[in-house]
């Protein structure tokens, strides 16, 4: 299994927290898109790591909000996978949005994702005095325990 990346989004739309440890396939076709770009020219001109934040959290909040309107209130919203990546998804009872983008043969990383809030986020960025309770402007989660924490949870139980 590929983990290509990692989000925490808080209750106020802000990303505050992201890491990527591999990119994520190409999903255009090779060749000359609709509007005469080259393909390589349009990749020349990748996302920033703010902007791609800003895709995500538009794709979870537009899919959540689509499952809650068609399936009802109790309905969740746990992944989407398309051809070439699977985005799983987990909300905290206090509007964290935890996500995570991985490789499609990965099955559902719910669990995965609340062990990282429970075990984690919580153990070094709730409890720690030193950490803010908001997070205004972008500030992100600064905590050298938590990055520490996520890296080796990640590489040693799920890239193998």
């Amino acid at each position: 299994m590929v983990v290509y990346s990692f989000y925490v989004f808080d209750r106020h739309a802000e990303c505050i927290y992201k890491k990527r440890w591999a990119p994520r396939p190409n999903s255009s076709s090779k060749g000359v898109q609709s509007n005469g770009v080259s393909e390589a020219q349009s990749q020349s001109k990748a996302l920033s790591a703010e902007d791609d934040a800003k895709l995500v959290f538009g794709t979870i909040f537009s899919l959540r909000n689509m499952v809650r309107r068609l399936g009802g209130p109790e309905d969740n919203f746990i992944s989407y996978r398309t051809g070439h990546y699977k985005l799983h998804f987990y909300e905290t009872p206090t509007s964290l949005k935890f996500v995570m983008v991985t490789d499609t043969k990965t099955s559902n990383l719910r669990i995965v994702l609340h062990q990282i809030y429970v075990s984690l986020y919580v153990e070094y960025v709730i409890k720690n005095p030193l950490s803010p309770v908001e997070h205004p402007g972008g500030i992100g989660v600064n905590c050298e325990l938590f990055e520490l924490g996520v890296e080796q949870f990640v590489t040693a139980s799920l890239q193998s």
